[in-house]
């Protein structure tokens, strides 16, 4: 028998923690054994994580006096963990019946020792596919995202996201998502964790490159589904996602590319990206959009002027 941690990190996701632990609890199959339920709350003030001990799992809440991260917080969760697996596992997300039992069943399969990191499909509310596995980031991809040129030449400018009709087989794929993140334990100890870098965003791009950089894959299974409600919590904090996912992916580079790719993401950030986000708030005639960007712009600036002058 085969065991299975799974590792929530929650911050202010309200009735969806809720929610995702009730599924959890239906989704829990035989094959494996569930030992823990960790959630890691950030700091939550909308009162999350109260009454979680009524659903019947085995539960462990870990209460942060500040929100330390997704990857920190993932990696606390993790501690003294003597699992086989670990799922990272978003507040956001359902789970179905299956979605546990079969990709651990299809890691353990002979034959499948390679593969490290496994996820499965995400279905919206309407049950269309959603983003579910992505490429590495190169600055030629970033570039064609920042300009808009993967729509008119896509073969030329691949997206980050793979496309839905790029995902309706199962496959080896760069990246699963993170919101469904299982991963060999023994693969987790041996990369010492995500790095904690990255607030969030990007830790589990560069956790997946490093893996495959130690001969370990990334699985993607098209024929198991869950829920995923997208967006997650930082949907309350659009200016401040949009901080963090510019400064993660500038961190990203500069961890990743060589010296004169990752000069030439973070002057493509502050120059290209800047002015398109810029141009479609003005388009979208929205003053709200323009402000969250500015904000952003100036949070990331001075995030690096203390990196440098500290």
């Amino acid at each position: 028998m085969f065991s299975l941690d799974i590792i929530i990190v929650n911050w202010n996701a309200g009735r969806q923690l809720w929610e995702c632990l009730e599924s959890i609890v239906s989704a829990n199959g035989e094959g494996f054994d569930l030992t823990r339920v960790v959630v890691v709350d950030n700091a939550s003030t909308d009162g999350s994580i109260e009454g979680l001990e009524d659903l019947g799992l085995p539960l462990t809440i870990i209460r942060n006096a500040e929100n330390r991260g997704f990857g920190a917080a993932c990696n606390q969760g993790s501690e003294g963990s003597q699992a086989d697996y670990l799922l990272f596992l978003n507040p956001d997300i359902r789970l179905f019946p299956g979605s546990l039992w079969k990709p651990i069943n299809f890691m353990q399969q002979p034959g499948h020792e390679h593969i490290g990191i496994c996820g499965v499909s995400h279905v919206d509310e309407a049950g269309r596919m959603a983003t579910s596995c992505a490429r590495f980031p190169t600055l030629k991809l970033m570039f064609g995202e920042m300009t808009g040129l993967y729509m008119l030449f896509p073969k030329v400018f691949p997206r980050h996201f793979l496309a839905e009709n790029e995902c309706n087989r199962s496959m080896e794929v760069d990246q699963i998502m993170g919101a469904f993140f299982l991963v060999r334990k023994s693969v987790f100890d041996s990369l010492n964790g995500f790095d904690e870098r990255f607030f969030v965003y990007f830790e589990e791009v560069d956790f997946s490159l490093r893996a495959k950089q130690k001969g370990f894959t990334s699985y993607y299974l098209s024929d198991v589904s869950i829920f995923h409600k997208g967006g997650g919590t930082t949907e309350q904090v659009k200016l401040l996602r949009l901080f963090y996912s510019l400064r993660s992916k500038i961190l990203y580079g500069l961890k990743n590319f060589n010296f004169s790719q990752a000069l030439s993401l973070i002057f493509l950030t502050f120059s290209i990206e800047l002015i398109a986000r810029i141009l479609r708030s003005v388009i979208k005639l929205s003053l709200l959009s323009f402000y969250e960007t500015i904000g952003a712009y100036i949070k990331l600036t001075i995030f690096f002027l203390r990196s440098v002058f500290k």
